[in-house]
């Protein structure tokens, strides 16, 4: 349970969204463009004319329906369209538009000045709209019990073969009439999920829920239901068919559909920006940005041939008002013929975690060397930019202490944030709220793993030091052996009598009885957990002391340092003479830390999170090879056992949500629940900042003024555009051809490590294998060191 001041937010954001989401157009709702299945017609309100009257492409030829007046809205039907008439007083419909000989007489349905209209939604043969002001539902040309009852209010309806459905006002909720007994089963399909938008097909209905992601239920007998690369605020605007659903990304305006039994890939679509679509049965419509044109494409279009640009131009990319909330279409009183404008649609900035739909169920296509972006976002799920775009500020937020009150700093090469936790942590809905969606990669290759033995408080292998031993070996802890800080402690370089050189950390000294326990803590957590895990990729523990109020750790020296100071420090900014000017060297880095990662999550047993993953926690020894270290926040998660459950199917929430800023997973610190995904987040993180040679929180500017910039907001943008080279570090030579696809593959993974919720990131050791592929292909071999077989998108 969120606390009261938590839970105020997400109620006041979810108002927002509701408020502000774009609107959705589909088989039966109200558009500037709409579609007559069975004939084939495609429909538009004329632009640039002192009337918005309609006009058709219909038997190959462009054609103004009559009467000459203006329209805000039209919808198709299977044989008719009908057009709402500006001010809402009534609207008119062309019927039999599928005859041969029909003279596209129109019929006046609705006129009544005193009660208006909005939002006319036409169904295969049904018509809704919704009264102005009141947000109660009309029907017509249905039986009386098609009806819905008329006190209700509804702030969006769609019609659909045989049904209609809304979202009540009062309740958020979908709620479904009609004669179609699929309105039942979507009705329940959707239950109590508070929904923003909705969109009806043939029997089937798609929306974006209160948190953006978009949300289906029906009939799934094509597909239809199976959203791929499901993430908050992925699309701004959907449009279904009888038995497929497309949607424009929010991020660049592109459609993409899916069902239909395949039918309806849309790579003939890139490339192609779309201000609107709306669908036929069996087809689909968009207007194109360029020059407000009307391109149609799928099985039913043309047999299928392709999209055609269709000579149907000139149409309104919305309607004309006379108010916008969040600005106007660039020349749009030139385009409404100075009798109104056309608003931009409003955006969310920011959006809470929130129920996620069902994960789908998607097998990729297309060779890598065929465009790596697109084959891609094939296999993984795509990030949320929308999402993104309120992190930075969130993160600023947190730095500076403004949310969720005071933050306990721990001292570290990097502040780390600490948060109490909230009540009732124990909130037995959240493996439900946060239903896990893995990347399951198929491949025959079997790596060695080393497992660990049982826990232990106590080092069984580590030596036991004297505290005057420690201190001879790091000159009585002087500033000069100093070379950095953990999660409880200042580390020192120091030389054993035997000549070996060892990393000491020790506990910081002082008398408050809540210093001596968080140091007490992390010591525990070092020790306990070191002493039973050895693998190659994590740091070894060679031994402790506790001696008095003393807590040191004594570990092999990694003679190269943090991965953070070779990025970061101001010493190293001219990294041409480092080892880590090559990108293979950094994608062998990442893959290292990877490697170590996944050893704790899936064969140390228990399982363990580390909670803490950053460049800084990152060491590389005398050879270049990079391990992990400091885990004095890690926790076990002993409700995840090895070989029982995957790494992410269990969650767990902790006395404190622990991290550091810039790296900590939103999920974990708004929410406090706590997953292996937690991992992923920040070593995405760490991705991003050895693509971009940025910080995890940096100043974009100079001076006082200086905007703090989180990484992730400022690549992930990029990434999704397919512009990964204009991120880049600058330091590092411009990757050559094999070294290029393996760069975009290790930043399309880290685009999806830092995905909003841990449901939609991959797990570590799918992490892994994306990037033991992208050191093969910077070693030049283009298959990669594992099978290159398809990688699918499983629902848990």
């Amino acid at each position: 349970m969120m606390r009261p001041r938590l839970s105020a937010v997400i109620l006041a954001i979810a108002a927002a969204v509701l408020s502000a989401t774009d609107a959705s157009h589909a088989l039966g709702t109200g558009s500037t463009i709409a579609i007559s299945y069975s004939s084939a017609t495609v429909c538009g309100i004329a632009s640039a004319q002192p009337k918005q009257r309609i006009k058709c492409y219909r038997r190959g030829q462009v054609v103004d329906l009559s009467p000459y007046i203006s329209f805000s809205a039209i919808s198709g039907g299977a044989n008719s369209v009908c057009g709402l008439r500006s001010g809402g007083y009534s609207f008119l419909c062309w019927d039999n538009l599928d005859a041969t000989d029909s003279t596209l007489v129109p019929k006046r349905i609705y006129g009544d000045d005193t009660v208006l209209l909005e939002n006319i939604s036409v169904g295969d043969y049904q018509i809704c709209a919704q009264v102005n002001g009141t947000k109660r539902v009309k029907c017509w040309r249905r039986s009386k019990s098609f009806f819905p009852p008329e006190d209700d209010e509804f702030a969006s309806v769609s019609s659909g073969f045989g049904f209609s459905c809304g979202i009540s006002v009062k309740s958020t909720h979908v709620q479904c009439w009609g004669s179609n007994s699929i309105a039942g089963n979507i009705e329940n399909g959707f239950g109590t999920m508070p929904m923003s938008s909705v969109v009806a097909g043939g029997a089937h209905v798609c929306g974006l829920n209160t948190t953006g992601f978009v949300v289906c239920r029906g009939s799934n007998e094509a597909g239809q239901l199976d959203v791929p690369f499901n993430s908050a605020m992925e699309y701004s605007l959907l449009s279904l068919g009888a038995n497929h659903s497309c949607a424009i990304r929010r991020l660049n305006n592109t459609v993409i559909c899916w069902g239909g039994k395949g039918q309806f890939f849309t790579k003939e679509t890139e490339g192609t920006y779309f201000e609107t679509i709306a669908s036929g049965a069996n087809f689909t419509c968009g207007l194109t940005t360029s020059n407000f044109s009307v391109m149609c494409w799928g099985p039913g279009w043309n047999n299928g041939s392709g999209p055609e640009l269709l000579p149907l131009t000139g149409i309104l990319p919305g309607p004309c008002v006379q108010s916008c909330d969040c600005g106007i279409y660039t020349e749009s009183q030139s385009l409404c013929y100075d009798s109104g404008a056309i608003c931009k649609p409003c955006q969310v900035e920011f959006l809470t975690p929130g129920p996620p739909p069902q994960p789908p169920s998607v097998s990729p296509s297309s060779s890598p060397s065929q465009g790596l972006r697109k084959s891609l976002l094939a296999f993984a799920i795509v990030g949320s930019v929308g999402a993104f775009s309120g992190l930075c500020t969130a993160i600023y937020l947190l730095y500076t202490g403004a949310c969720f009150g005071h933050k306990k700093i721990h001292n570290s090469v990097q502040p780390t944030i600490t948060r109490a936790n909230s009540n009732n942590a124990t909130n037995s809905n959240s493996g439900n709220l946060f239903r896990s969606s893995t990347i399951r990669r198929q491949s025959s290759r079997v790596m060695s793993r080393q497992r660990s033995g049982p826990s232990s408080k106590h080092a069984d292998r580590a030596e036991e030091f004297s505290l005057a031993e420690l201190a001879a070996a790091t000159n009585f802890f002087s500033m000069e052996n100093k070379i950095g800080a953990g999660s409880f402690g200042v580390v020192y370089r120091g030389k054993l009598p035997d000549g070996g050189e060892v990393a000491i950390k020790r506990g910081e000294t002082g008398s408050k009885a809540k210093k001596f326990q968080e140091k007490e803590s992390a010591f525990d957590s070092e020790l306990a957990f070191l002493s039973r895990l050895h693998h190659k990729h994590l740091v070894r523990l060679v031994g402790y002391c506790t001696e008095k109020d003393e807590r040191l750790l004594v570990y092999e020296y990694m003679r190269n340092g943090a991965l953070y100071d070779h990025l970061h420090d101001k010493n190293n900014v001219k990294i041409s003479s480092s080892v880590l000017n090559s990108w293979k060297m950094r994608i062998k880095i990442a893959l290292d830390a990877a490697r170590g990662i996944e050893y704790l999550h899936s064969y140390a047993d228990p399982p363990i999170i580390h909670r803490d993953i950053k460049s800084s926690n990152i060491l590389l020894d005398s050879n270049w090879t990079a391990r992990v270290s400091d885990f004095g926040l890690s926790l076990m998660d002993h409700h995840h056992r090895h070989h029982q459950q995957r790494e992410s199917d269990s969650d767990q929430r902790p006395m404190a949500a622990a991290g550091t800023i810039g790296y900590i997973d939103p999920e974990y610190y708004g929410l406090n629940v706590l997953t292996a995904k937690s991992d992923v987040y920040g070593l995405g993180v760490v991705l991003l900042e050895l693509l971009t040679g940025k910080k995890a929180i940096f100043k974009e500017g100079e001076g006082e003024g200086a905007t703090p910039v989180s990484v992730v907001d400022y690549a992930v943008p990029a990434i999704m555009a397919g512009e990964v080279a204009r991120v880049l570090d600058g330091r590092v030579a411009a990757p050559e051809k094999a070294e290029a696809e393996a760069v975009e593959l290790v930043a399309y993974t880290a685009m999806h490590c830092v995905n909003l919720e841990g449901k939609d990131r991959p797990t570590m050791s799918d992490i892994a294998a994306n990037l033991e592929r992208a050191l093969s292909l910077c070693q030049g071999d283009s298959h990669g060191n594992i099978s290159s077989g398809g990688i699918s998108i499983v629902s848990e």
